[in-house]
């Protein structure tokens, strides 16, 4: 991920540049996790959308596609757009996955949801505190944990035709190791983007904010979907 700044601040000390950073990071996050649980419960209350999406396959596949070339573009593009622009997609994408991750709610008992939510933050917020106080480098971690992440992608592929339960558990365990170190890895790296924020150019501070709530949104919401298949124990609802 590479930075948008191009200028070190001087008006400002690090610390207080790096802290209004990442709480413009975690705020956005927050709001996108809240606008993504909000349309979910919205579709699933609502017979008639909830049909629209998942009776209709096109339509369902149709939303996956426009989240992926969201995600894509808002990354690559981030240096080129303005601040509302890249809020907007932002605000855009949590809500075309709160569509499609209502989902869930179809598949496992609320209870299993609440109890894999709570995990998962209790779990996200002990390893994104760790990435912002370790002074160990964790990109070796990245790294590694990348390489997890392109095995997971590969194994759930497979998996799909063979649909051999004990190898969605061993995909579900490993996913969950992935996910909480790279909580860790990019809350470090974000740390680092706050450290070269310009104080003095809020546009491109907040399209630094809106890049990294975007990246601990992923991690956040992977990691729930990884804890929910544990708790589910690749069921259907109870």
């Amino acid at each position: 991920m590479s930075s948008p700044y191009r200028s070190m601040p001087t008006t400002q000390s690090r610390a207080e540049v790096v802290n209004a950073f990442m709480r413009g990071v975690y705020g956005w996050m927050s709001l996108g996790l809240l606008v993504t649980a909000a349309v979910s419960m919205f579709v699933v209350t609502s017979p008639a959308i909830r049909q629209a999406v998942f009776g209709n396959q096109i339509i369902f596949f149709g939303l996956i596609i426009a989240e992926l070339a969201l995600v894509v573009g808002l990354s690559a593009a981030i240096n080129r757009l303005s601040a509302g622009t890249a809020s907007g997609l932002f605000m855009l994408y949590s809500a075309l996955n709160g569509v499609t991750l209502s989902s869930i709610f179809m598949v496992y008992a609320q209870a299993t949801i609440f109890k894999a939510f709570l995990v998962t933050g209790g779990m996200f917020g002990a390893m994104s505190l760790y990435g912002l106080m370790t002074k160990r480098d964790l990109t070796g971690l990245g790294s590694f944990m990348f390489m997890g992440l392109i095995g997971i992608i590969i194994a759930s592929v497979v998996n799909i035709f063979t649909k051999s339960a004990a190898m969605d558990f061993i995909i579900s365990c490993v996913g969950v190791l992935v996910f909480t170190g790279l909580t860790a890895y990019d809350t470090q790296k974000l740390k680092v983007m706050g450290d070269m924020a310009p104080a003095d150019d809020a546009t491109a501070v907040r399209r630094g904010t809106i890049l990294g709530a975007l990246t601990l949104y992923l991690d956040f919401v992977n990691l729930f979907l990884m804890m929910l298949r544990l708790f589910g124990g690749g069921s259907s609802r109870d």
